[in-house]
């Protein structure tokens, strides 16, 4: 046999042991200079500086309970309503908090645009910053230029065109409704137009609804054409024409009421594909639906004064000629007779509509004597 030997893959042995030497020092090299390379990594790491991340964790937020008790800063969130509602609809099951809650007044404003009483407005909320909180609803093309001193500043709401006596004006109060209910403070709602005045000063106000037992909501069975005859027989058996009540779009409810108000699943429905013009969704979906789900805890009454006396299928507007000494002094003291809290009382109603923008120069001069700011 000769000196080189022939393996089963027939390579001479020598070309084997040089192969593994070649493989053996390549493996060396490689390490060699992979530790140089960390060793030199080391000593940079030493030197640059450490830059810190600076996104939190969404997660960490959300597990804060701050983060569920403290109100939005920014109202320009990306839910849609389907979003929105669903996240309003959080109830906790507990009546002791785990923190302090001064309850609010939700105000919310329903508008087209502008808000030309927002100096009158501006009056009657000063000194009362952690008693309220504002939420505003307007066209999606509107933009708004209050002064970031004002309090309707950064109040705006994610919005979408509201047509009246379409079921669009139903899902803007609802809207509404779910951005306040994101506020755990809220405790009671209040929908206003930009044609609304507060009557008596924000110390009454706030007292008269938090002390009440019931919600301010105008719900009464009309068997007129306008109230009865508005029904559709397909919205039966969910609705029952005895169940079908009218009231006005403009009042006030608790928290339990408006989280009710954007959970519904069940009535709204069928208002939007049965109750369509002539029967305007508005004046029948809310007074309809809480009578039926909740009748105890209502007064039947609204706490917005509006005049029908001069016919027509909208109030009358008060101008600057109207807004006179005798004018405001009737609305402020009033000669009306109400419930509240199952005690009959004079004291009856806290806003009035509709007020045109020429109405705020005799308003701004008159209310200090007749509203109590």
């Amino acid at each position: 046999m000769g000196i080189l030997e022939h393996g089963k893959d027939n390579k001479p042995l020598s070309l084997k042991v040089l192969q593994f030497l070649l493989l053996f020092l390549g493996l060396g090299i490689a390490l060699s200079i992979l530790s140089m390379c960390m060793l030199r990594f080391a000593e940079l790491k030493n030197v640059l500086p450490v830059v810190q991340s600076r996104i939190n964790p969404c997660f960490q937020q959300q597990n804060s309970l701050e983060n569920w008790i403290r109100p939005l800063s920014n109202l320009h969130h990306s839910m849609n309503d389907a979003e929105l509602f669903w996240r309003a609809s959080f109830v906790p099951q507990m009546k002791i908090l785990p923190f302090k809650r001064t309850p609010k007044i939700a105000f919310l404003f329903l508008t087209r645009g502008s808000l030309p009483l927002a100096p009158l407005w501006e009056r009657f909320f000063k000194g009362n910053e952690e008693l309220y909180s504002i939420y505003i609803h307007n066209l999606p093309s509107y933009k708004p230029d209050f002064p970031t001193s004002s309090v309707f500043y950064g109040r705006q709401i994610p919005s979408q065109v509201a047509e009246w006596g379409d079921i669009s004006i139903t899902d803007a109060e609802r809207r509404l409704l779910a951005n306040a209910l994101l506020d755990i403070s809220n405790e009671w709602f209040i929908i206003l137009s930009e044609s609304c005045i507060p009557l008596h000063n924000f110390s009454v106000i706030y007292r008269y609804i938090s002390e009440s037992r019931y919600s301010f909501v105008s719900v009464f069975d009309d068997p007129r054409s306008v109230g009865r005859g508005r029904y559709n027989w397909k919205m039966s058996p969910v609705v029952k024409i005895t169940q079908w009540r009218k009231g006005s779009q403009w009042f006030e409810v608790n928290r339990k009421l408006a989280v009710d108000i954007v959970t519904d699943e069940v009535y709204y429905p069928k208002f939007k594909q049965f109750c369509k013009p002539s029967c305007y969704v508005d004046e029948h979906y809310f007074p309809t639906m809480l009578h039926i789900q909740s009748p105890h805890l209502l007064t039947n009454t609204s706490l917005t004064w509006v005049d029908w006396h001069r016919g027509g299928a909208h109030p009358a507007t008060f101008g600057k000629a109207d807004v006179t000494d005798k004018f405001l002094k009737q609305l402020s003291e009033g000669q009306r007779t109400c419930v509240y809290n199952n005690q009959t009382t004079s004291y009856c109603l806290l806003f009035a509509r509709k007020f045109s923008p020429s109405a705020l120069d005799p308003l701004l001069k008159l209310s200090s004597k007749y509203l109590g700011f």
